[in-house]
Order: structure tokens, then sequence, then C-alpha cells
């Protein structure tokens, strides 16, 4: 009996894989949905508590998240964009400067006799740069021409907020029926493995946003008021790749240190940039971190990003949604295989 069930849940799973490969394209937004619910849940819940119906906490935690979706997409994406446009400008003189100073400085002190042809170097940046211009032209005019694709884009615009808002207003009523649905001999491990799971994606998802959010804003406004004309687009790169400890960090400090070298050059923009990223480090580890995630993540970096790009390989857009819960379930399953092992007789015997 015990085999058979064995075998059931391993056809279960199959078959549930075989229908997300191909149902990837039809289920993306419906999994976005679900992580947006996911993620306001506990808003919601807190509202209920000061006697608001469900119905209407819903509404308000729906309002005020579009609200600050649509500010910061207003207030982002121009600056962005001229960011963008700053960086194409200062590439042919970001060429110049490491033609005219850091090329001689290092053929001097360690005889590496590098040269660049800078005219090429030049002509070649403008004709990709304007290559770029011309694609992304392209794809818009594809885009606007292609009648089912925009249709998509649309129905996808439309669908996430209305599936968010229902999952949001029934997502007790789901869990619920769930756990009432669950063998009830298996029912108590089952409850425990899924609160286990929880606690460590909602570390993660609610936890380590923030931390990354928080973290961008650090860094972009320190170096902006170091002066670095890049501030906005190196702060959002930290900030963004910051889930993997010390990573944002790293690359923060090596791009914006790059960049001011560029800019300024001089060591003293090296010493400013240094501070602001120790700054940001600082109250990573005594404040944001403590504050917001706590010791619950139990995900282990590296796990992160195999399950992201394994997700990606596998089923596309939706893959990379699904990889953080599944690593979180897996996670969560093999620390339990692992006490189950610990408590045997193959163990200690």
């Amino acid at each position: 009996m015990m085999l058979s069930n064995r075998w059931f849940w391993l056809l279960l799973a199959i078959v549930v894989g075989v229908l997300l490969y191909l149902l990837s394209p039809v289920l993306t937004p419906f999994m976005v949905a679900a992580i947006l619910a996911y993620i306001g849940d506990p808003l919601v819940d807190r509202l209920e508590t000061y006697k608001l119906p469900r119905t209407l906490a819903v509404t308000v935690v729906f309002i005020a998240l579009t609200l600050i979706a649509v500010i910061a997409l207003l207030v982002l994406v121009p600056l962005l964009e001229h960011q963008f446009l700053t960086l194409g400008d200062k590439i042919p003189g970001y060429v110049d400067v490491i033609q005219t100073r850091f090329l001689p400085w290092l053929n001097s002190h360690f005889d590496l006799g590098l040269q660049l042809d800078i005219a090429t170097i030049k002509s070649s940046l403008q004709a990709h740069w304007k290559e770029a211009g011309g694609l992304a032209k392209t794809i818009m005019g594809y885009l606007t021409q292609s009648g089912v694709i925009v249709v998509g884009w649309l129905a996808n615009l439309v669908l996430v907020p209305v599936v968010t808002f229902y999952l949001l207003r029934d997502w007790d009523h789901l869990v619920a029926r769930i756990h009432a649905m669950l063998p009830r001999k298996s029912e108590p491990v089952i409850v425990r493995l899924a609160q286990s799971s929880d606690e460590v994606l909602g570390a993660f998802l609610r936890g380590q946003l923030l931390v990354m959010l928080a973290l961008a804003v650090i860094y972009s406004l320190g170096l902006w008021i170091a002066g670095l004309d890049l501030a906005l687009l190196i702060g959002m790169l930290a900030g963004l790749v910051s889930f993997v400890p010390y990573l944002g960090f790293i690359v923060g400090i090596v791009v914006a240190g790059i960049a001011a070298l560029l800019q300024f050059h001089d060591v003293m923009h090296l010493v400013y940039v240094a501070i602001v990223f120790g700054i940001g480090q600082a109250m990573e580890g005594m404040l944001l971190t403590p504050m917001l995630v706590g010791d619950r993540i139990g995900l282990h970096p590296v796990a992160v990003m195999f399950a992201v790009l394994a997700g990606g390989q596998l089923f596309g857009f939706l893959g990379v949604l699904l990889a953080l819960p599944a690593a979180a379930v897996i996670a969560v399953i093999l620390r339990y295989m692992h006490e189950r092992y610990k408590n045997s007789e193959l163990y200690s015997g």
C-alpha cells in the first residue's frame, strides 16, 4: 500500500510538471497574481483586526499598492531613461579617459603594452547605440502591428489585478478548503511543513524585497550626494542583486568606483563611494535585515540563484516566478527529512 501511494504521488508530480510546461504562457499572469496576493494577505489580515470587513480591507490594500506602483513607475521610468541617455552620452568620454589616463598608467607600472584603437571603439559604440535604438523601434513597431501580442499584453494587464483582488478576498477560504482536503493521517505533518514553508517564503518575499528596496534607495541617494552622474542606475543595480549577501555591496562598489574614476579622475571620490557602501552595508547588517527579515529565511544564496536559473530554463518566466516558492518548500522538506533521519534507527545504529 505504501509503495502504491509513492507511485501515485510520483505520477501526480510528473503530470503537474508537464501541465506547467505546456500551460506556462497561460499560467504566468495567474502566478503573478498569486504572488501579489500572498504578499498582500498579511496587510489585509492586519486591517481585519481593526474590525474592517474582508472585502473593504482588500480594497484598501489593493488601492494603496496600486497607487504606490503607479507613482513608482511614473517617477522611476523617466529617471532611469535619463540615466541611460546620460550613460550613452558619456561612453565616448569614458573611452578617452581610459585611453589618455589609465592605459598609460597601467603600461608604465606593469609594462603591459596595452593599446586601444579609440576611433574604431567610438565608431563601434555609436553604431551599436544606434542599432539598439533602431532595434527598440523595430520591436515597438512589431508590437503595435501585431494585434494578437497587443491584445495579449492588455489582457494580462487587466487579468493580473482582477485575479489578485479575488485571490486576496478569498485567500483564507482557499487555504481552509485546501486544509479540509488533506488526508487526516498526514494532516499534522503537512500543516507543519506548510507553516515552515510560509515562514521561509514570507521572510524572503516580504522581508528581503524590502531590504533590496531600502538598499537601492540608500545607495542611490548616497551616490547622488557624492555627485555621481549614474547614481540611480548604479544604486538600483546594487539593490537588485543584494538578495545574495555581499553581492550587492561588491557589484555596487566596483561599478561605482569605476564610474567615479572615469567621471572625476581622482582618488578622493573613491573614498566617498566607499563611505556610501560602507554605510549601506552597516545599515543592512545591523538594522534592515534583523528588522525586516530576521533569521527565518533559511534559503542559501546559492540555492536561490540556482532555483531562479533552473526555473527559467525549464519553464521560462513562469519558472522564475515558481522558483522561490518551490525552493522554500524543498528546503523545508529536506530539513524535515534530515530531522527524521537523525531520529531514526538508521542514524543511531
